[in-house]
């Protein structure tokens, strides 16, 4: 299946973290979560995670251990209106596929 976020912001390791913690909105994840599953390298992550805690899009929630857990910073402005372009481009992309199915069945 197409990604629209991806297609609409450009595919990078930056906009794939984004979208997997826009995802995961409500839970905390490690380094080792976050490479893992947004599908990016774990020096690429120790280079986009430090600008993203800069500009509050990511906060540190709490420690495990050793390991730091980070959170999507939903108070965040800039956040706030990631979370509503994906929102939207999920919609979108949900009607699109009702619409295919629906001639589908009409066929």
């Amino acid at each position: 299946m197409v990604n629209l976020f991806l297609d609409f912001l450009g595919d990078n390791p930056t906009t794939r973290l984004l979208e997997f913690l826009i995802t995961g909105r409500e839970f905390d994840y490690s380094l080792t979560d976050m490479a893992k599953n947004a599908g990016i390298g774990w020096s690429t992550i120790h280079r986009i995670l430090p600008r993203l805690i800069k500009q509050k899009i990511v906060v540190e929630t709490r420690e495990i251990g050793r390991a730091k857990l980070f959170k999507l910073n939903q108070k965040n402005e800039e956040v706030k209106k990631l979370i509503e372009l994906y929102d939207g481009l999920l919609a979108k992309q949900l009607e699109q596929i009702k619409e295919k199915n629906l001639l589908v069945a009409a066929k």
